[in-house]
């Protein structure tokens, strides 16, 4: 269990005096419930492809290197600070794994365009019986392909969310080039958002921001977790080819 937020301030205060081996330790136990937090909530996106114990060795990586970094004179929280560091660090090994073959990201390339092509037809977001109309694919081969894709746009979702989330608070004309990049993605991701159907944006909302489990999230919803995942699976899918199509 965390320390209470005098018994972290006294800890912080105690290492920076001295930077002792065992005070750094202390900091990085007090601290392993939050990596264990974000891994718990991760972990079913992943359950086919990574081990738990994987999972939970590159969030400890970054919360090692997420205290090496801390600076508290910034008066940035710690926890906020490495919960980018955690999740970072996961993601970058999760894309080191490259677990998703060459034929579904074009089957998922393909799925995502038609979306992206078949809204601007209609207007709307196109049911699921007209995409599988337009890409030639019966229901069952269209439900078995957003199942497929759902990990490979969790992470990807995560990763543009990562860059959103760490960028600063500046005008475009005060942004480096990167930055400003960053921030178009972020208008291209809000955007996108917008464009979902209002259950997809709770669940969107719900998972990223408010920080809920799938199982949670279908709690709330009173559906099962296979729906709640149904449901964030094609609005990924969806997110994704809008990125893709307005970069």
């Amino acid at each position: 269990m965390l320390k209470t937020k005098d018994e972290s301030v006294h800890m912080w205060e105690k290492y920076a005096k001295n930077k002792k081996q065992e005070d750094r330790d202390a900091l990085i136990l007090n601290y392993l419930p939050l990596v264990k937090k974000i891994v718990y909530k991760m972990m079913p996106s992943y359950s086919k492809y990574v081990d738990l114990d994987d999972l939970l060795g590159s969030g400890i990586m970054g919360l090692i290197h997420a205290v090496d970094r801390f600076d508290p004179g910034k008066g940035v929280p710690f926890e906020s600070f490495a919960y980018l560091r955690i999740k970072g660090e996961i993601i970058d090994y999760l894309r080191r794994q490259d677990f998703v073959s060459t034929s579904l990201r074009k089957r998922i390339k393909n799925v995502e365009s038609a979306m992206e092509s078949l809204e601007i037809q209609l207007g709307r977001p196109p049911t699921d019986e007209e995409l599988a109309k337009h890409l030639n694919m019966d229901q069952e081969t269209l439900q078995k392909t957003l199942d497929d894709a759902y990990t490979y746009n969790v992470m990807y979702l995560e990763d543009v969310l990562e860059k959103c989330v760490s960028l600063p608070s500046e005008s475009k004309s005060e942004l480096p080039e990167e930055s400003y990049d960053e921030l178009e993605l972020k208008e291209i991701l809000a955007k996108g958002i917008d464009s979902l159907s209002d259950r997809e944006k709770l669940v969107i909302s719900l998972y990223y921001y408010d920080d809920l489990s799938i199982k949670e999230i279908g709690h709330v919803l009173g559906v099962s977790e296979s729906r709640v995942s149904q449901i964030h699976s094609k609005a990924l899918m969806k997110l994704r080819g809008k990125i893709d199509w307005m970069k």
